[in-house]
């Protein structure tokens, strides 16, 4: 694996971090959760932008935002209780197909 889709896959990563935080911080009400979400947001913004250097705007932007996505629900259901619907988990799993689908494609 590249150093660019380590990048791009520590920017999902921040981008779940910078959403989780985003709701402790209550419309950025509270100033410590607000702090740390900007910071995500910035460490996110970041290695999306170096990932963006190997590979294509498409592919990044498309695998960033479904890492967020899909790692956002998944945390929210664990530390949230939120819904765990058979709908909600097979919607899941087309975006991570997706996400592994983008990645193969790139690889050729």
């Amino acid at each position: 694996m590249s150093v660019a889709w380590i990048f791009l896959l520590l920017a999902g990563f921040f981008e779940i971090c910078f959403t989780i935080a985003l709701k402790f911080s209550q419309g950025f009400s509270k100033l410590i959760p607000s702090i740390i979400t900007v910071s995500f947001i910035v460490l996110s913004f970041f290695c999306v932008s170096q990932s963006m250097k190997e590979i294509s705007i498409g592919t990044a932007y498309a695998v960033w935002a479904g890492i967020g996505a899909a790692g956002t629900v998944v945390c929210g259901i664990f530390f949230f209780g939120d819904s765990y619907h058979i709908i909600r988990l097979l919607s899941i799993t087309l975006i991570i197909i997706g996400i592994i689908g983008l990645k193969l494609v790139h690889a050729k």
